[in-house]
């Protein structure tokens, strides 16, 4: 094993293979050799000798001041090269093969978008760009990654305000000193077309620049009408990369125009005849939304400076960022309050609709290096971080009848057609070419009326990796958050505010049987603050939350890492206790306090590498026991909506004891590839998920499934290669996501794509 003094300061090796060093699981193909350096192995350098060991994988935060190998922490690195062999597009495709993620649907105050769940905590507001926060609801697409990298458990020592579950960071691609360009060209079955470029060229000494160009359009297997559209670009130009002064200036515009997807069926118990179960579906292809009025038009401009300089053991660095991203959306939610689907066979077209620009500024500053005082070796990073996040929302007005049902004047369908605006539509049989927007104009929601959502924050934070012999280690993490959010709704004229500060920890024992393993135990914590997400999900401020304390959690983990058969394969395993004892919950006085508790205990295992050097695996599984211990109190009689609990009414809930909405218990994923020596891969995976319930209180499901994929490729030549690519080869029927109230969004049926990747 090579040593050196702080990973931060070594070369890092491009993640062309795939790697993950988590405990936990990310299902990566490692391929060390394809990293820069001979034998996958990171380059010694002499600092100050005073060494920490390394090895060719890298996460890209300076936050983490240890090898993986040596950080007690659950954190997950998926590269570009994984992320190519699967044929991901988009960020879900990209974390599909990730136990113990699942993705949860936009409705109940959730903008549509990437809204993933980590270890059963909502993670739609931990997402993050090159370690800086990503607020604004997004699809986020993958052409400018050059890795992901998941923080599996409380993890707000490392990224302020939390839920709880993790966080997800996307590193993007940046200028490198060689001449080097790739073209991707793809097609493929339900018109799918779809173009990459990347440039990277050198320009002088030490100044290169990248380009990254996309160009997408598809319609969804299994799914009538459904299409994406986007389009992007992200330049970035490079100074000093050849010295000890380094600037880069980097820009990313991505624009979406979709026929958005529900993927929606209501939930319907044919035997009951309720809205409860599993979702009802008469034909996968049924599109209950319409042409003629859905849309989903998203835009994302990230622009950032990123400074760094070494000092020589020691290295400072300033990376500021000013985000504008928009989403702007009507689309159709089959809605089943009405039980219409099972009492007359027909559906209402409930719309969601939002218009939301969210704009942000970040800075941070930071000092990474090492030193040693007496016989302990310290590897450190410390900094400071401001950030100012601003949204306004508005909404789509719908005139005419609206959406009601203009034959009874609510969302009962008891006829479809003309009659019924075309806000009714057959369950069976919909017709998503009806023609709506004739009679029903839609105007946007005048801008001076926007909710606006102003968020500061201030943060200090220190990390230090202490080696107190060659086999015991002590991770320390501590950062402190100052933070500021007010809401202000013009039309009623109401101002929300809520100012808090909190402090949170990561500590962890390593300890080191042999160079190449390490067993820990850590724990960490998170603060999650009323109005955390700007207006756009489950922790917005209100009236009942505003003058509450933060939501803390805490996580225990014990957990073992090893790198086996000279760094080519690697093995982990975790158990882990994640409590939330401050819940916001419905007292017995029918007012909102910090009572509840929610606790999760779980297992994870993985197996990451190559068993030869031309058969790489990967493979995971995870346990989630999760219990809503204490979920407050209901109502114990019907009241009129917006009418209160008469007194001495309320009981505790009936949830309690339950499982975590959108929480699979067992989850598991396998992905293997074979490289022959005439130049053809193939590869192959599956995915395993449990079931899955919508609602706290588990009455509405999804059933578990197992997907298959395959890959192959073939070396034309050294420069030139196809791949081809087949998602769910069984034509699985099966859910991704599953909301609370009304629906389940179905996943994508069986789809082929063929690719021409060029490199010169």
């Amino acid at each position: 094993m090579i040593h050196i003094k702080t990973r931060k300061y070594a070369p890092r090796a491009t993640m062309l293979a795939t790697a993950t060093l988590a405990a936990g699981f990310s299902p990566l193909t490692a391929q060390a050799a394809d990293a820069d350096g001979a034998g996958g192995g990171a380059q010694a350098i002499d600092l100050d000798k005073v060494q920490v060991r390394g090895s060719w994988f890298a996460p890209s935060s300076p936050k983490f001041t240890a090898e993986l190998l040596d950080t007690p922490k659950s954190v997950a690195v998926v590269s570009e090269k994984t992320i190519q062999e699967i044929g991901a597009t988009s960020l879900v495709d990209a974390l599909r093969m990730v136990p113990g993620i699942t993705f949860g649907a936009g409705e109940g105050g959730n903008s549509t978008g990437d809204r993933p769940f980590l270890r059963g905590f909502d993670g739609q507001s931990n997402m993050f760009v090159d370690g800086l926060r990503d607020v604004g609801t997004q699809t986020r697409e993958v052409f400018n990654l050059e890795q992901l990298e998941v923080v599996k458990g409380p993890s707000s020592a490392y990224g302020g305000r939390d839920s709880g579950g993790g966080s997800i960071n996307l590193v993007s691609k940046t200028p490198k000193l060689r001449n080097e360009t790739s073209v991707s060209m793809g097609a493929g079955t339900d018109s799918y077309a779809r173009g990459t470029v990347d440039g990277n060229y050198v320009l002088g000494d030490g100044i290169a620049a990248r380009v990254n160009l996309l160009k997408h359009e598809s319609d969804i297997a299994g799914r009538d009408a459904a299409n994406v559209s986007r389009w992007g670009i992200a330049p970035s130009i490079a100074f000093g990369l050849n010295g000890p002064l380094q600037l880069i200036a980097s820009h990313y515009h991505l624009e979406t125009d979709d026929l958005p997807d529900a993927g929606g069926f209501p939930y319907a118990d044919p035997a009951t005849g309720t809205t409860t179960g599993k979702p009802l579906v008469p034909d996968r292809n049924n599109y209950y939304g319409l042409k003629d009025r859905d849309f989903q038009r998203t835009r994302a401009d990230i622009s950032t400076i990123d400074a760094s300089y070494d000092l020589g053991g020691h290295k400072l660095r300033n990376i500021a960022r000013l985000g504008n991203t928009s989403n702007d959306y009507l689309w159709t939610q089959p809605d089943d309050s009405k039980n219409n689907p099972l009492t007359n066979g027909t559906l209402w077209r409930r719309t969601n609709n939002r218009a939301i620009d969210t704009r942000t500024f970040a800075d941070q500053l930071s000092l990474t290096g090492a030193f040693q005082t007496g016989g302990l070796k310290h590897s450190y990073s410390a900094g400071v971080e401001y950030s100012e996040e601003k949204s306004s929302k508005g909404s789509y007005i719908i005139g005419g009848a609206g959406t009601n049902n203009p034959l009874t004047g609510n969302q009962t369908c008891r006829t479809t057609g003309a009659a019924t605006g075309y806000n009714c539509t057959d369950f069976y049989n919909p017709d998503p070419n009806d023609p709506w927007a004739a009679t029903h104009p839609v105007t946007r929601s005048g801008k001076a009326l926007d909710a606006t959502q102003k968020t500061t924050t201030t943060s200090i934070y220190a990390f230090d990796t202490i080696e107190l012999s060659a086999k015991w280690l002590v991770n320390l993490g501590l950062r402190w958050d100052d933070y500021s959010t007010e809401a202000f709704t013009p039309s009623s004229g109401l101002r929300l505010r809520n100012d808090n500060d909190f402090l949170n920890y990561q500590a962890g024992v390593v300890f080191k049987p042999a160079q190449n393993g390490s067993i820990y135990l850590s724990y960490g914590t998170s603060s999650t603050p009323p109005g955390m997400d700007s207006g756009e999900g489950n922790d917005s401020i209100s009236a009942a939350v505003q003058n509450l304390e933060p939501q803390e959690t805490k996580n225990y983990e014990l957990g073992t890492k090893w790198d086996l058969f000279d760094q080519r394969l690697n093995l982990t395993a975790a158990i882990f206790h994640t409590v939330m004892n401050n819940a916001r919950a419905t007292t017995d006085a029918g007012t909102t306090e910090n009572i509840g508790e929610k606790e999760i205990d779980g297992l994870e295992i993985g197996i990451t590498g190559r068993i030869t050097d031309r058969w790489s695996v990967s493979g995971g599984y995870t346990y989630l026991d999760s219990e809503l211990k204490k979920n407050g109190y209901v109502c114990a009689v019907s009241v009129p909506r917006g009418q209160p609990c008469p007194a001495g009414a309320y009981i505790p809930s009936p949830n309690d004891g339950n499982l975590f909405p959108n929480t699979p218990r067992q989850a598991a994923t396998l992905w293997t590839t074979y490289v022959f020596p005439f130049g053809l891969t193939i590869g192959g995976g599956a995915s395993y998920v449990d079931r899955q319930y919508g609602d706290a209180a588990n009455t509405k499901w999804v059933p578990g499934y197992t997907r298959w994929d395959a890959m192959a490729s073939y070396a034309i030549q050294d420069n030139i290669s196809l791949q081809l690519n087949l998602q769910n080869l069984t034509d699985k029927i099966y859910f991704t996501k599953a909301y609370a109230s009304h629906y389940a969004s179905i996943a994508p049926g069986r789809s082929a794509t063929l690719t021409l990747n060029v490199k010169f």
